[in-house]
């Protein structure tokens, strides 16, 4: 008689996770909805952290839109009080490769499409793993990012990517415009009204949770998949 085998779990799924990468063991926070669609991985910016309460917000607002999340520290304690280490960009695009490997094998999100979502220099640690990883990574989406940082990287990214900035950061705005063009990939660039770089300013996180979950949830998942 053949052995059945135990389907994946289809519940929520909410987690303290510990991924080993690069030699070091990263500790992050998982959140899949029932039904989820897709998972989305945090690489956050330097000096900030998985407890982010922007990307907090952001995340609660795509598990919301039936998209997992991962957050999780691509630094550890020692590492992140380097200054050096926190603008290492390869260093943080081979953790962020690391824990998309992780996710392919964990069972809870080893079916599930992956995209990245960078804050600040998270963003362009996002587009050079995006770069590596080619067709496994199905969308990026970069708030306040410096996606600049990602120099060469940029023209060999296939991933629909989402460049994000508030309206009154005048030299990341610029910073952007010039990642944009280098990128060759589906891409877009919103600029949001009276927002500076944090996002601090009255809806203006809400609009880049708005944005975020609508990005994604057209490219991640078999629903949304080839949408223009």
């Amino acid at each position: 008689m053949a052995l059945k085998t135990k389907p994946p779990q289809s519940g929520p799924i909410e987690r303290l996770v510990h991924v080993p990468a690069d030699g070091v063991t990263l500790e992050g926070a998982l959140a899949v909805p029932a039904g989820a669609r897709g998972i989305v991985l945090f690489a956050h910016g330097s000096g900030s952290s998985r407890h982010s309460p922007r990307n907090n917000f952001v995340a609660r607002a795509l598990q919301a839109g039936s998209l997992g999340t991962l957050l999780i520290d691509l630094l550890t304690e020692q590492e992140d009080a380097t200054y050096e280490t926190r603008f290492d960009i390869d260093l943080l695009a081979r953790r962020l490769t690391s824990v998309t490997a992780w996710l392919g094998k964990e069972p809870a999100t080893q079916r599930l499409e992956i995209g990245y979502f960078g804050a600040s220099t998270g963003a362009a640690a996002a587009l050079k793993a995006a770069a590596v990883l080619g067709s496994t990574i199905k969308a990026v989406v970069s708030r306040g990012g410096r996606p600049d940082l990602a120099e060469s990287a940029l023209g060999l990214v296939h991933a629909p990517t989402l460049l994000i900035v508030g309206g009154f950061d005048d030299v990341v705005i610029d910073l952007n415009r010039q990642a944009y063009a280098r990128l060759t990939c589906a891409k877009e660039l919103v600029i949001v009204p009276g927002a500076t770089h944090l996002f601090e300013e009255p809806g203006t996180l809400e609009e880049v949770a708005r944005l975020a979950t609508q990005w994604f949830s057209r490219y991640l998942g078999s629903a949304g998949r080839g949408k223009p």
